[in-house]
Formats: structure tokens, sequence, C-alpha cells
């Protein structure tokens, strides 16, 4: 009788806490760094702040800003952040100094930097840049790379031309319309979003070799992959969805970009973002939204990356480029029905 009373309440125990829903898992935190709010390397990540996406893969997300690139990588390589929006050439160059990142993540299926030169300039082809001077946004900036490589490929030589600094945005676009500077060793996508501001276009020089390799993405440190791949795998995958919005949905995905800096644009304002993110929409990771692989590092195309730099003597030795980047996030970022997600964000209004 006293087990038959045991049993009953024991079961009456049971029936009243299932009566009660279990408190859901706390979110994971991760801190992210960036250098420039609103930079258009960043609306991926302002889109996924206020689009939920970041919430839907349970994570708390906390966005930090650094004066600089490097110091973005020392905070990450250090374990003060987890992960960076970055280029790749900070990890390439830090691996001899013992300064350990890997590149995870590639936003752009492009080579960033571009050598641009306006409309109705009489530089038509490489040769032409001898005696220019070319903009590029701060002394000795990573631009000079591929803009030195195009050049010798044309027979100059360093001292035929000389590079300017001339910062970005709306000071860059003065230099080039006062013909301060003949062309711009730049970013693609700030050339773009220049040419949209200033109403005017511009002739773009890309690198036949490096154009095929992405080199902006997210780098972190070997310690945060070792020991948060799940949480880097959700946080991939927000930001995977955040690219198909912007690509499916550029007016829904630029009312986000604003309400995550804080700011109310006009509507001219609206209208020039919604025009970048349409232009620009080939600089994103989901340039093509039913890709399987989206942001996927090439590693073939790193490792070229890594001796082109020994060649250049920008390193000592080779880097190998299986210790500086990796694909194994990529599978699990790509992990949803796409097709269902393509459908609900063009719907959004």
């Amino acid at each position: 009788m006293h087990r038959f009373i045991r049993a009953a309440a024991l079961a009456a125990l049971v029936a009243a806490l299932a009566a009660f829903p279990r408190p859901a898992a706390a979110d994971d935190d991760i801190t992210t760094l960036g250098t420039t709010p609103g930079s258009f390397y960043q609306v991926l990540e302002h889109v996924a702040i206020q689009a939920g996406l970041y919430k839907e893969e349970h994570l708390n997300v906390n966005k930090q800003y650094a004066q600089s690139a490097s110091v973005c990588a020392q905070l990450v390589a250090t374990g003060k952040a987890d992960i960076c929006t970055m280029s790749i050439e900070p990890i390439i160059l830090g691996y001899e100094k013992n300064l350990r990142l890997q590149f995870i993540f590639s936003h752009d299926p492009h080579y960033t930097y571009v050598l641009g030169v306006p409309a109705g300039s009489p530089i038509r082809t490489l040769a032409d840049f001898k005696g220019a001077d070319i903009g590029e946004i701060n002394v000795g900036s990573t631009s000079e790379i591929s803009a030195n490589d195009m050049l010798n490929g044309a027979g100059l030589r360093k001292g035929d031309y000389s590079f300017i600094p001339i910062g970005a945005g709306v000071q860059a676009l003065a230099a080039l319309n006062s013909h301060k500077v003949a062309a711009a060793s730049f970013p693609a996508v700030e050339l773009g979003q220049m040419a949209l501001i200033g109403h005017t276009t511009y002739h773009l020089f890309r690198d036949p070799i490096l154009d095929s390799i992405p080199n902006m993405g997210f780098g972190t440190s070997p310690a945060t992959v070792a020991n948060r791949p799940d949480v880097l795998k959700r946080f991939l995958r927000a930001i995977v969805k955040a690219a198909i919005l912007v690509r499916e949905n550029p007016p829904v995905a630029a009312r986000y970009f604003f309400a995550d800096l804080g700011q109310t644009p006009t509507a001219d304002q609206l209208q020039t973002e919604v025009e970048i993110l349409t232009s620009l929409r080939g600089d994103l990771a989901a340039s093509d939204p039913t890709k399987k692989q989206i942001g996927q590092v090439p590693m073939g195309g790193i490792a070229l990356y890594c001796k082109f730099f020994q060649s250049n003597g920008q390193t000592q030795a080779v880097v190998p480029a299986a210790a500086i980047a990796t694909n194994q996030f990529i599978a699990a970022a790509n992990d949803f029905d796409k097709q269902a997600f393509i459908a609900r964000v063009r719907a959004l209004r």
C-alpha cells in the first residue's frame, strides 16, 4: 500500500513539473571586433542584429570597435575578443611573429583591392600609370600589394609612380575630383560607394592573379576554434543568413543598417544605401544565395597568396595556408533551408 502511495505521489510530482516549461538555455556570449561602424563589411553584422538572426542562433553578440586592424588582431589573438572583421594580410604577416589567427569565413568572393580611375581619365592601360600619383587610404596600405603587382606586370618600377594618402569616403572623392591624384588604389567596394555618392563612374583594374583570392572576412584565434566551435558555427550561420537577406531584400537591409547605427535616415540617404547594397551585391558572400558553401575560403588561393608574400620579401618563409585558414565551419554555416529562408526575407516589408 505504501509503495502504491509513493508511486502515485511520484507520478503527481512528475506531472506537476511537466506543467511548468523548462527555462530556455541561456544565449552564448560572443564578442566581435571591427574598426569602422557602418562600413560596408560591417553591414552583415548590423543586419544580423536587427533581423534577430543572432537571437535565432541563441547568441548574445557584443560588438566592439578598435582603432585599427592590427589592434583587432592583437585583441583576438590574446583572447580578449572572439572574432574580428579583418583582411587576411595581418594573419599572414603575424604568423612569423607568433601572432596566430585563423581566417574562417570570406566576406567577398573577390580580392578586395583594385586600381580605379575616373571615367574620362587618359589612363586606359596599366602602362599609362607611369608618372601617376595614386591615392591610397593611408600610408603603406595593403592595397599597394596588388597595385605594385599589376604595375610591375606592365613593366613599371616602383619609382615610376607614387602613392599618396587621401583618406576615404568624401575626402577621397574630393581628391579624385580635384585631380590631386590620378587614380586610387582602393577596395572595390569603397570605389563603388564613392561612385554612387559622387554620381560618377570608375574604370577598375583588377589583378588577374589575385582577383579570385578573397582576402576580407572573419578571423579568430586557434583557441576559439578549438574551444568554441559550436558558437562559431552559429555565428557564421547568422552571417550567411544576413548576406542572403541583403542580397534578396536591399530596402529592408538598408533600414536594418541605419537602425543598428541608431540613425534616422532621410529618404535620399535610405535610397542611396539601397542603391549601394544593390550595386555591390556581387561583393558580398551571398552573391549566389543558393550556393552550398557561402563564405568558403579557397585554400589553394590562400596558399598562392602566401607564396606571393614570401616571393615579395614580406615573409621569410612561405606561411602554411592550413595554419592560417580553415573551412571547418562552412558546412554548418550553410546548414539550413535556403529556399525557405529566401522566400521569408523576400516577403519582409
